[in-house]
């Protein structure tokens, strides 16, 4: 069979195939069984970290490339430490953004969550950019929501390699955008649905919260982006959790 053949055949048979799921107690992974490369998916909720490197080609083509290497590992330990220390699942590193799930429909999952993420902008503020300093300073932006998430496998059998998981929903999709819209001073940033799943010790007092609510002018300090040709709101902060 030719290639192209082989193609056309393969689009056919996905495009004609029903496509089944079925919901899973954990966040999936490559070698997750009942994950094939047929119609197949696992779905789950999850509070959705995404964190992105802001600057990156500026930093490569300032810098040796092993400089960025040392500039990259060490920012990816810093997350990745913090995201497993507060049970995020960490998936899908793209260049310099990762992508982290909090598995569970709790309102004490989110919060977990956006309180790592605080952490995270401590750890990169305070620690990584001290310790890079004769470098660069990293910038980056942290996006939060909350949803369903459809995870389905793609590529081709055989080398591991070849083969990955992809991650469907508008949390994901939601989170990403909020990132790209956060960066120095307010690296954090959350959707509405994720602000409404807070407790008084992540808004903070009432005469004017981290969020950026003003008791006494009655104002949300609110943003607003395009998500789905709409407009929607998130907010920012610039608070962080001090990690010891």
């Amino acid at each position: 069979m030719s290639l192209k053949e082989d193609i056309k055949n393969k689009a056919r048979e996905i495009r004609y195939s029903d496509f089944s799921k079925k919901p899973t107690n954990s966040v999936p992974n490559i070698n997750t069984s009942s994950l094939t490369f047929g119609c197949t998916g696992l779905t789950f909720p999850a509070t959705v970290l995404y964190i992105d490197m802001r600057g990156s080609t500026k930093v490569l083509n300032i810098h040796q490339r092993r400089v960025v290497a040392k500039i990259h590992m060490i920012y990816y330990y810093a997350i990745c430490r913090i995201a497993k220390y507060d049970g995020g699942e960490i998936r899908s590193f793209n260049g310099d953004s990762l992508l982290v799930f909090f598995y569970g429909n709790g309102v004490d999952i989110t919060r977990k969550a956006v309180k790592s993420a605080m952490k995270m902008h401590y750890a990169i503020t305070q620690i990584v950019n001290d310790t890079l300093s004769a470098y660069t300073d990293i910038d980056f932006g942290i996006g939060i929501d909350y949803g369903e998430i459809l995870a389905t496998k793609v590529g081709l059998g055989g080398s591991e390699d070849n083969k990955d998981l992809i991650w469907i929903g508008n949390a994901v999709n939601r989170a990403t955008k909020i990132s790209d819209e956060c960066r120095s001073p307010y690296h954090i940033g959350i959707s509405d649905t994720v602000y409404s799943r807070l407790d008084e010790t992540l808004i903070g007092h009432k005469e004017k919260n981290q969020w950026g609510y003003v008791f006494e002018k009655k104002y949300w300090n609110r943003y607003c982006f395009d998500y789905n040709n709409n407009k929607e709101y998130m907010f920012k902060t610039n608070y962080y959790y001090e990690i010891v």
